[in-house]
């Protein structure tokens, strides 16, 4: 492409949002009879990668219930947007592309092919059916304002936009192509960046835990997060012991507090109770109790009534208790020990596993920052900013997706709708 090259929209960045955002631009243009020129730039040498990796592979679309607790950012906004696109009207939208959805126990929507290329490949072609132009192996350098609007400058030289979307995500999955390199964009054309670490991400624990000898495990905890002593997150789920550390969907949901507080070199302390079904004064009813009714059974045999075999081993070793002890033997302080860690277990997190394994980015551009009707960056006309780079991040389950949907659909609805001809108003008498 050479600068003589002109498009109505150009999209930066050929992920959920963009691709949305792109499909929707076109379709906006041909049904007013403006079949326009709508150009999407991505910096990778195949498109779609992220979609690709999400889910298992298999791409978790959406949730079947969303609302604005299920993100974190100014969530006025946020409610503002989301009620702009269903989650019905977003299963009607994939079933157009010929998508079907199903609904697993969890509330997760995903293709019934369990594939997620069936997504990215209808994404794609409803694209070039519409007539969007898409360009991979193209990574934009820069964006400036012009008077025909913008000006992008890419690895094969430049194009005139009228109008930009930057879509170009956050830094999670880097390999996929979002590096950051969108943010910077948005920078350079005045708008701020709240400081972005990864979410969704799993945590790495110190090697002299037990961990390793777990891995594998998945077993149910409340996680609370507390940050320079102040409880700041609190939730119950499923955490997976790993060889490195700790993940699962209730370990990923918390890790953007740790990650938020250690990047402002805040104390952060992220403790779980392994059974939350039970109160302190109740666990320890049940504890005497079990040892007056079985005083011949071992500690951890007893524990297994409550946790995993292998995690209640682990649990007596860690608070140098006998595992095989019989339960009329435990001590009142062992007791106590037990039954302290089992509620307040404190993780001795080191880490978190960084940017290669985050599924998506906490911070980014400020959603104060844009028009929440239009997608519009309310510092320059014509420019749209949507999905991953804003400061807006969903808990695992297919809410991110739903974001990257919606927001796509918002701005390209928008763009397009602002390039259409004034309408004339009747004349009066």
């Amino acid at each position: 492409m050479t600068t003589d090259d002109a498009v109505d929209v150009a999209i930066v960045g050929a992920g959920a949002a963009g691709l949305t955002g792109a499909i929707v631009a076109a379709e906006t243009l041909a049904k007013e009879g403006m079949p326009g020129r709508v150009l999407l730039l991505d910096g990778a040498k195949r498109i779609g990668a992220k979609i690709l990796v999400s889910g298992g592979g298999r791409c978790n679309v959406t949730h079947e219930m969303i609302t604005p607790k299920d993100f974190f950012g100014n969530r006025n906004i946020i409610r503002n947007i989301l009620a702009a696109f269903s989650v019905e009207r977003t299963i009607a939208w994939f079933t157009s592309l010929g998508v079907d959805l199903k609904r697993e126990p969890t509330g997760k929507l995903f293709p019934t092919t369990d594939d997620a290329r069936t997504v990215l490949t209808a994404l794609l072609t409803r694209a070039r059916d519409t007539g969007v132009m898409i360009r991979p192996d193209h990574r934009v350098t820069e964006v400036l304002t012009s008077r025909a609007g913008f000006l992008l400058k890419h690895s094969h030289g430049s194009t005139q936009a009228s109008r930009v979307m930057l879509a170009a995500g956050g830094q999670s999955l880097p390999k996929t192509g979002s590096d950051g390199y969108g943010h910077r964009l948005a920078h350079g054309l005045g708008h701020r960046v709240t400081p972005t670490v990864p979410a969704l991400v799993p945590l790495v624990l110190d090697r002299s835990m037990f961990h390793a000898t777990l891995s594998g495990l998945s077993q149910d905890v409340e996680l609370t997060a507390l940050v320079d002593g102040r409880e700041v997150d609190r939730r119950i789920g499923s955490l997976l012991w790993t060889h490195f550390g700790i993940s699962g969907p209730v370990v990923m949901d918390a890790s953007r507090f740790w990650t938020l507080a250690k990047n402002r070199s805040a104390q952060v302390d992220l403790y779980g109770n392994f059974v939350p079904s039970m109160t302190s004064e109740e666990l320890k009813e049940w504890f005497v109790s079990q040892s007056a009714e079985h005083p011949r059974r071992s500690l951890t045999r007893t524990l297994s009534m409550l946790i995993p075999d292998r995690f209640a081993e682990s649990l007596c070793r860690h608070c140098s208790c006998n595992p095989l002890e019989l339960m009329t033997q435990v001590t009142r302080r062992d007791r106590e020990r037990v039954l302290s860690t089992l509620t307040r277990f404190r993780f001795p997190i080191e880490r978190d596993r960084g940017w290669n394994f985050a599924e998506v980015t906490a911070g980014g551009v400020p959603l104060e920052e844009i028009n929440y009707r239009t997608m519009e960056s309310k510092l320059i006309s014509g420019l749209y900013l949507i999905g991953e780079m804003l400061d807006c991040d969903g808990r695992i389950g297919g809410f991110n997706f739903q974001w990257a949907w919606t927001t796509g659909r918002l701005a390209g609805q928008s763009a397009a709708k602002s390039l259409l001809p004034a309408e004339v108003p009747p004349h009066s008498t």
